[in-house]
């Protein structure tokens, strides 16, 4: 715990930012029955009964110090997905940075299997370190 808070304590440096990641399963629901409107006399009325309509996964990450989050949704969560989303941030928005420190209260184990050779060469020229490159989706 204590090394999470001397890292949050870190002073902003644009070339090592500090990211946070989390990401919830969420149950999406879909109205059985149509609200009835407010009128003069009473307010919305919603009829709390609905139907389950799917899963879907939330992917947050935000780099406090830059003001800065970004929320994507998928339809699972996988270790694919997983390592998408970061290979996402790492060849996006922080192609140019040294190096990141990204602060998640999971790690997917074992997810070297999901980088292909040629994505971590491709990783490498962008100056991604090994430790960054395993979160590289295999197959893109």
């Amino acid at each position: 715990m204590e090394g999470v808070l001397q890292t949050y304590a870190r002073p902003y440096d644009a070339q090592h930012p500090v990211l946070c990641m989390d990401e919830q399963p969420v149950q999406l629901v879909r109205e059985i029955r149509t609200p009835v409107e407010a009128t003069a006399e009473h307010p919305r009325r919603v009829d709390y009964e609905y139907e389950r309509a799917g899963t879907a996964a939330i992917f947050i990450f935000t780099e406090p110090l830059a003001g800065w989050r970004g929320v994507t949704a998928r339809s699972q969560r996988t270790k694919v997905d997983w390592a998408e989303e970061v290979a996402a941030l790492l060849e996006g928005r922080y192609a140019q940075c040294d190096r990141i420190t990204l602060v998640m209260d999971y790690v997917p184990g074992n997810i070297i299997h999901l980088m292909r050779p040629s994505r971590l060469c491709a990783l490498r020229a962008l100056g991604v370190s090994a430790a960054r490159a395993a979160s590289a989706p295999q197959g893109t």
